[in-house]
């Protein structure tokens, strides 16, 4: 079994938002999840949608340190991949240290993909994101390529 996934197979370039406008963690997910549709990676937004609030619902998925982790499993997802987006004033999201957030990255789980597609997943960006370095550079990018190479070449 493989223990690590590649990145650069998962997160495309074109479902990266850099300074997004949004006010509000609902507004967020929807801007987040129609770059998804639009791209083909979803095919049911709102089913997504909801599995995603679902899984809010469970607990908080800011992890602090302004980065929250969103992450729904769905059969509303036509592939596993990220969505990344900076925003340009933080916004307010349950977190464990009760930040707001400035950076999210939706995880769009394909509903039949093993468990431990979606664990390996969350591990490797859990790992990015514990580097300081790397999340402040994540915090600062100014472009969907500077949030790619990041990520792809951690």
């Amino acid at each position: 079994m493989d223990t690590e996934i590649v990145l650069e197979k998962i997160i495309k370039k074109e479902l990266i938002v850099i300074n997004s406008q949004a006010k509000n963690k609902d507004d967020l997910l929807i801007e987040m999840v129609d770059i998804l549709h639009k791209n083909n990676f979803v095919s049911n937004k709102e089913e997504f949608l909801t599995d995603v609030h679902l899984r809010e619902q469970e607990g908080e998925t800011g992890i602090g340190q302004g980065v929250a982790i969103p992450h729904g499993k769905s059969k509303g997802v036509k592939t596993t991949t990220l969505a990344v987006a900076t925003l340009a004033e933080p916004i307010e999201w349950e977190s464990l240290d009760d930040e707001k957030v400035k950076v999210v990255i939706l995880f769009a789980v394909k509903d039949s993909d093993i468990n431990t597609t979606h664990i390996l997943l969350l591990q490797q960006v859990a790992v990015m994101l514990a580097d300081e370095e790397f999340l402040e550079k994540l915090k600062h990018a100014k472009t969907n390529e500077e949030i790619y190479q990041l990520i792809t070449e951690k």
